[in-house]
């Protein structure tokens, strides 16, 4: 089984890398984010065409996020439980993979940062912090289900120095601020596994690059996007990797996939 995180950057804009992608890699679980597409205008017909099913909360020009799968899927919950949100940046569904059904939530977390104009407005960080709360709260509720859980998406969060190519630039940075660390790193101490990180404690594994300054090129990354496990999924993890060629094709996302294959054999 393989399950991928991908912000996207507008579906409708990235569609031709999307589409090749999935061609080429044979997804089972797909958790989009910033598909920035209400549902009338969301591609079901080309995903449908290279055989994958859409579950979709959208939005008008921003946000927004999906979960796409060749099975079958039924919506569990739109919107962040116990937050009352205007945007769209929270869906849960459940997949009927053929090894095990998985319960897949694609999650796009606030940036937090003021306004460029207006730097003394503490309005977006403390939306983002209400965001988490309510976020670990669904989080310990999902793991009390006992299922295979994953929970993933762009959480916009620098866990720690590693996950940035220069820590001391982003000090006052909403992204790596120590309440909001804190509070992502209280979903490993719920049980969720991160993905990368349980297989790759020392590695760099940058999933963002931004567009400016030729940062690809010069690997001037962070990791922001995350696979949380569940322990009934992370039991089965046997590899989690950061998939760099959509981000290396013409006119990508800012982001690259970030994926993880599991292994549901008796061996495991």
């Amino acid at each position: 089984m393989k399950i991928s995180t991908f912000n996207i950057n507008s579906v409708n804009a990235r569609l031709p890398i999307l589409t090749d992608w999935l061609k080429k890699t044979a997804q089972d679980i797909v958790l989009l984010q910033e598909i920035k597409a209400e549902s009338a205008d969301f591609p079901y017909f080309d995903l449908k065409t290279i055989g994958y099913e859409s579950k979709i909360l959208g939005q008008k020009s921003y946000n927004g996020v999906a979960v796409l799968s060749p099975y079958k899927m039924s919506v569990i919950q739109e919107g962040l439980p116990g937050f009352e949100d205007e945007n769209a940046r929270y869906l849960e569904v459940l997949v009927e993979c053929p090894e095990a059904p998985v319960r897949a939530v694609s999650v796009y977390l606030p940036n937090g940062n003021p306004p460029q104009n207006n730097p003394d407005d503490t309005s977006k960080f403390e939306y983002k912090i209400s965001f988490m709360n309510a976020l670990y709260n669904r989080a310990q509720k999902l793991l009390q289900t006992g299922e295979k859980v994953v929970l993933g998406g762009d959480f916009n969060v620098i866990l720690s120095e590693r996950e940035v190519y220069d820590a001391k630039m982003f000090l006052n940075n909403a992204l790596f601020k120590e309440s909001v660390k804190q509070r992502l790193t209280a979903l490993k101490y719920l049980g969720f596994y991160d993905a990368f990180r349980t297989l790759h404690p020392h590695e760099i594994g940058y999933t963002f690059w931004d567009y400016a300054a030729r940062s690809f090129e010069a690997d001037l990354g962070m990791r922001i996007d995350y696979l949380f496990l569940s322990p009934a999924l992370a039991d089965q993890l046997e590899s989690c990797f950061v998939d760099k060629a959509p981000r290396q094709a013409p006119k990508p996302s800012d982001h690259t996939p970030l994926t993880a294959v599991f292994d549901f054999s008796d061996k495991k």
